[in-house]
């Protein structure tokens, strides 16, 4: 017989995404219904703003104000919908065949629902310890609202001990993530008509080498350091954003390419970057700017989430298995705000209902059974923090 979740989780399921919290909106509507809602059962909330204010991520604490807490955390945006042709509405929950059908109803909101559900029973209890509710903006967009959140963290008289980031794991502990790096390097050559080459020097051929010089440090870093835990078992580098130039018939003057790192826990993104700029410096743009003076080159990171490495007798994973009764852990390839918190100094799991199958598809779903079961784990961490 399959169990079902609570009506109150679908009716808050329901409410969350009805929010179009798409990362290239405000997502401030969100937050402040998830405030309200908290403080009509007596708890208070912290909204964090966004630098420009448009968009915030949320802090709550639930039980006694004291260090050790555990940290329960979703992000609060989901990715478009745009050219997906839905069967329903992405921003109106339909529920059918045992599956709750919405944008973000796996990624990740079906955990922040069942938090919120969760959190009144929490408030009504003798709590050994407090757990801290966290919501974060602009996860898919490079994990950049979690470190904003963090700091802000760092200011506050009270320090949580561990983290569970509600992303979609099937509920299974997950104590490896990838991290990622974004960033974005622009080169500037030296124009010249196109007639007379010697004259000038391309941006788009220097960012060509330049692109080159990642591909090879791909390379190098593969043949030294793999995880089979992971599919691809390495990390990669990848540039797939690419510009430039002004005519046919003019060496460009400016080009610019963006590319990422997906980083295995064994590998740093930053000295790779470090890498690639000297490199770049040495073979690439210093011979050009001897012969043009003005050529040049600059890297911007704009994401930057670290990977979630696995923990020696780490307490959230302990925790975690010994809610579930499980001895399994796995890794995952995607990038997450689970390596932010861990070095953040959180020991730090991820664990989640739904599928990552599912997420950024259209007709994104999960099992109404794994709602259920994520409320069983968190009903299985209240016996752990009931004094």
């Amino acid at each position: 017989m399959t169990v079902l979740p609570s009506t109150q989780t679908l009716g808050l399921l329901g409410d969350l995404i009805g929010f179009d919290t798409v990362s290239a909106k405000s997502n401030r509507a969100l937050i402040d219904y998830v405030a309200a809602y908290l403080k009509g059962h007596g708890i208070g909330a912290e909204i964090v703003p966004s630098h420009d204010g448009t968009k915030a991520s949320l802090w709550a604490t639930i039980g006694p104000e004291i260090d050790g807490g555990i940290v329960l955390s979703g992000h609060s945006d989901v990715v478009p919908v745009d050219g997906q042709d839905w069967s329903s509405n992405p921003f109106l929950m339909d529920i059918r065949d045992g599956r709750a059908y919405g944008r973000g109803v796996a990624d990740m909101k079906g955990f922040v629902a069942c938090v919120l559900a969760a959190a009144p029973s929490l408030s009504r209890l003798p709590l050994k310890r407090p757990v801290h509710i966290a919501l974060t903006y602009d996860e898919e967009v490079g994990c950049i609202g979690a470190p904003h959140l963090l700091k802000w963290l760092r200011n506050q008289p009270y320090k949580p001990a561990i983290a569970f980031i509600g992303e979609p794991t099937l509920m299974r502990v997950v104590n490896a993530h990838k991290g990622i790096m974004a960033a974005r390097t622009e080169i500037t050559g030296c124009e010249a008509h196109s007639s007379l080459a010697h004259q000038g020097v391309s941006a788009i051929g220097l960012a060509a080498q330049a692109i080159g010089i990642l591909q090879t440090l791909e390379a190098e870093r593969a043949a030294v350091h793999a995880d089979p835990r992971f599919e691809p078992s390495r990390a990669t580098i990848s540039v797939n954003l690419i510009g430039g130039g002004t005519a046919i018939n003019i060496l460009a003057g400016q080009a610019w390419f963006e590319w990422d790192i997906r980083s295995i826990p064994a590998v740093d993104a930053h000295e790779l970057r470090t890498e690639f700029e000297r490199r770049l410096e040495r073979d690439v743009m210093a011979p050009a700017r001897a012969k043009f003076g003005n050529v040049d080159a600059h890297t911007r990171v704009w994401a930057d989430a670290p990977a979630l490495k696995p923990e020696d007798d780490g307490a959230a994973e302990a925790l975690a298995k010994r809610i579930l009764r499980t001895n399994e852990v796995f890794a995952v390839p995607y990038a997450a705000e689970a390596g932010q918190f861990q070095q953040a100094g959180l020991s730090t799991v991820i664990i989640g209902p739904g599928s990552i199958e599912q997420a950024h598809k259209v007709d994104e779903f999960i099992e109404l059974s794994q709602l259920a079961a994520c409320e069983a784990f968190l009903q299985g961490l209240i016996v752990e923090l009931v004094v």
